[in-house]
């Protein structure tokens, strides 16, 4: 992936960075192509109204910015600027500041701290992206030095168990795993006694996403927590949502339902690759302030990467690097 061989010493510490601002920005091309033609449309052609300025509003709704984001952006496009005109690169400038000033305070990385072995449960609907996402934090976290073991808590589906055996192959994590139907609790339990005797760093645990009931998910994500508490009464020390961009609206109350059921202390966001509606994170982060850890612009292994407000804000706006 380094194409940075026959560069100076400085391109190369660049290249990464840039690397990344390429695929946060053309992931996130859907979204700020949608705001970005509103915008030109709204303002190349006549003053800045009122009518403008509801239109506008209108535009950042439809990108799932929340109505708080959308009205705040549109009071700051106004300010001074009334009856006056105003071209798409302002309008787009202010937008990534409002964007910023609400990401900043959420983007926190993933603090994989003293606890031995750190405990990580993670949990979403099926679909979201979850097990991936495991994957690509157990590579990143081994990576970084950490011993990862991984647990196929998600005992509901084949599927699910295989794709988490997979990952363990290919990030030389070991993998605790039962049978489909397996007790979850159970696997979870086994995983983190394993990973005590082993020595290991760090325990990412799968969760199943989706059971007959919403009682039944809830009841499954407690007892799994419970037994864990049994072995470490602090355990987990993180447990992450992930959030998948493509269902706008429906992350605020998968974000609500997840609170309530698993305590969940931080986001990652998937799929932002694959919508025009990732300014949810933005609604999210307003209504909950929960920190965001990672956010996903494809199916690589490198495409999970920690969240970062100001790329993210100038992403979603199309502002260039």
């Amino acid at each position: 992936m380094d194409d940075s061989t026959n560069h100076d010493d400085d391109a190369v510490e660049e290249a990464p960075r840039q690397s990344w601002w390429r695929r946060l920005s053309s992931g996130l091309k859907r979204t700020s192509a949608s705001l970005g033609d509103a915008i030109t449309g709204l303002v190349t052609k006549r003053k800045l109204d009122a009518a403008a300025l509801e239109e506008l509003e209108e535009a950042l709704i439809r990108a799932d910015l929340g109505l708080d984001t959308a009205a705040a952006v549109a009071d700051q496009v106004g300010k001074g600027r009334y009856e006056a005109s105003v071209t798409p690169e302002e309008v787009k400038a202010i937008l990534a500041a409002e964007v910023e000033r609400i990401l900043a305070p959420v983007a926190k990385p993933l603090a994989v701290d003293a606890a031995k072995p750190f405990v990580i449960l993670v949990v979403g609907v099926n679909g979201s992206g979850k097990t991936t996402t495991i994957g690509k934090l157990a590579a990143r976290l081994a990576a970084e030095g950490h011993k990862v073991m991984l647990a196929a808590g998600d005992t509901f589906r084949a599927a699910a168990i295989e794709q988490i055996k997979i990952w363990g192959e290919r990030t030389a994590s070991p993998v605790i795993a039962g049978e489909q139907g397996a007790d979850a609790a159970g696997v979870a339990y086994d995983a983190l006694a394993a990973a005590r005797e082993a020595g290991a760093d760090v325990v990412i645990v799968d969760t199943a996403g989706r059971l007959q009931n919403k009682s039944a998910l809830m009841g499954e994500l407690q007892k799994i927590e419970r037994v864990m508490r049994k072995l470490d009464p602090a355990a987990p020390h993180a447990v992450l949502l992930v959030l998948d961009a493509t269902v706008g609206q429906n992350a605020l109350s998968q974000v609500e339902e997840f609170l309530k059921t698993a305590g969940v202390t931080g986001l990652v966001m998937t799929k932002l690759d694959g919508t025009a509606r990732g300014g949810i994170l933005v609604a999210v982060a307003a209504k909950f302030g929960l920190p965001v850890h990672f956010i996903g612009v494809g199916e690589g292994v490198d495409d999970l990467s920690p969240f970062a407000a100001k790329d993210f804000a100038k992403a979603v706006a199309g502002l260039a690097d």
